[in-house]
């Protein structure tokens, strides 16, 4: 039998990421935090438990963090997951174009 490898960090923030719900309730927390289930739940096209699911999920990845003030429990967006993403996929790629510009520009310049 096969051992199934262990799920990193970064297959959870993919993972979560992947769903075009779980994206929407990012940005909604990105474009204002301390948000309750409640207001997440507004103008979702989808069941508070449905929204409880994806919300979970987003924890897990450490996407999302929860602090409670008194009874309330309110969300906050952790971009900081997403910017390790970044700085692995995205910044290697950037930094090769950007090289090619600055020689671009250094063989027009002569």
């Amino acid at each position: 039998m096969e051992k199934q490898a262990a799920v990193s960090a970064a297959d959870l923030v993919f993972k979560a990421l992947a769903d075009a719900g779980r994206r929407r309730l990012l940005d909604r927390l990105r474009v204002k935090g301390g948000r309750t289930l409640n207001e997440l739940c507004e103008g979702m096209s989808m069941s508070r438990q449905a929204v409880t699911k994806h919300l979970d999920q987003l924890v897990e990845a450490g996407l999302v963090e929860i602090r409670r003030v008194g009874r309330e429990r309110l969300h906050y967006l952790n971009p900081v997951p997403i910017h390790d993403l970044a700085r692995r996929w995205i910044r290697p790629f950037e930094d090769a174009r950007l090289d090619a510009l600055r020689d671009l520009k250094s063989q027009l310049e002569k």
